[in-house]
């Protein structure tokens, strides 16, 4: 079964559905296209009565690399998105809308994900890929969230305390170093480790293991994690968080800033060239 989707991929193999970022060419940097057509696509296996577990993975050599900065600023940025985020009301809606919410929907969705990560998951990527139950990650896969850097607070949703514990976040965060995926395996934030080439085999047989278990019986499984973390405070932090990052996003140096990232697509390319030293700070 596929769609006729431009930057994702869907299929449905018997109980499992697989969803794919597919932007190679961007390594997969997240457009709002890409969002909205995610969202579409978590819209078909949810109705699907069929589909138990929902797979995310992506094409090429990343999982992602982000969201994409393109449509956001510089030339090739879209003149619809620049109105809607020029000021911090409309930035602030934007984000809750496109990024925020959209997560969390991932977060809450009532069946069993798994996500397949190779390559780079950056930012925005690695907090797509902590919205699903599970991850399961190739041997060459490495997570980082160096957005402070550029003067950022990390991204929409803060996921680094609830997936590396607290010490282990500062040092996350403030560095900007990356995680491999045997150290993020280590921390507990990866479920499994393989090769590359039994990445996607190694995701969908978890996927057949969990569909043996009965739909409601796993959807109550899931709540009733997801609900020790409520009681944890993990939404009130996710909030705090959310509206510390925008106060973060229109201080005078995360402003000044705007200016490096207009000829970079996405936050690998803007951290890769700081880290080349072909960006100023």
């Amino acid at each position: 079964m596929t769609n006729d989707f431009e930057t994702v991929l869907y299929d449905v193999d018997g109980a499992v559905a697989r969803i794919t970022l597919n932007r190679p060419e961007a390594a997969n940097a997240q457009s709002m296209q890409l969002i909205d057509e995610l969202d579409t696509a978590f819209d078909l296996a949810l109705d699907d009565d069929n589909v138990r577990v929902v797979v995310l993975a992506a094409t090429g050599k990343h999982f992602s690399s982000g969201h994409d900065l393109k449509e956001l600023v510089g030339p090739d940025a879209s003149p619809e998105l620049a109105e809607q985020r020029s000021t911090p009301e409309g930035k602030f809606r934007h984000e809750r809308q496109m990024y925020f919410d959209r997560c969390v929907r991932i977060y809450e969705f009532p069946k069993p994900t798994i996500a397949a990560v190779q390559g780079k998951c950056i930012a925005g990527g690695l907090m797509l890929a902590a919205m699903c139950d599970l991850i399961v990650a190739s041997d060459d896969a490495v997570f980082q969230n160096p957005v402070a850097r550029m003067s950022g607070m990390g991204v929409e949703l803060l996921v680094e305390p609830w997936e590396l514990g607290i010490r282990k976040a500062k040092e996350f965060l403030l560095t900007g170093d990356e995680i491999d995926a045997h150290e993020a395996w280590r921390l507990g934030m990866v479920n499994r480790v393989v090769s590359r080439h039994e990445l996607l085999g190694a995701a969908d047989g978890m996927a057949q293991k969990i569909a043996l278990v009965p739909p409601m019986t796993a959807e109550r499984i899931k709540d009733s994690v997801n609900q020790t973390f409520e009681l944890m405070g993990k939404r009130n932090a996710w909030n705090y968080h959310f509206m510390a990052h925008h106060f973060t996003h229109n201080t005078s140096a995360a402003l000044g800033r705007l200016a490096e990232r207009e000829q970079m697509g996405s936050m690998k390319e803007v951290f890769e060239a700081r880290d080349r030293g072909d960006t100023p700070g």
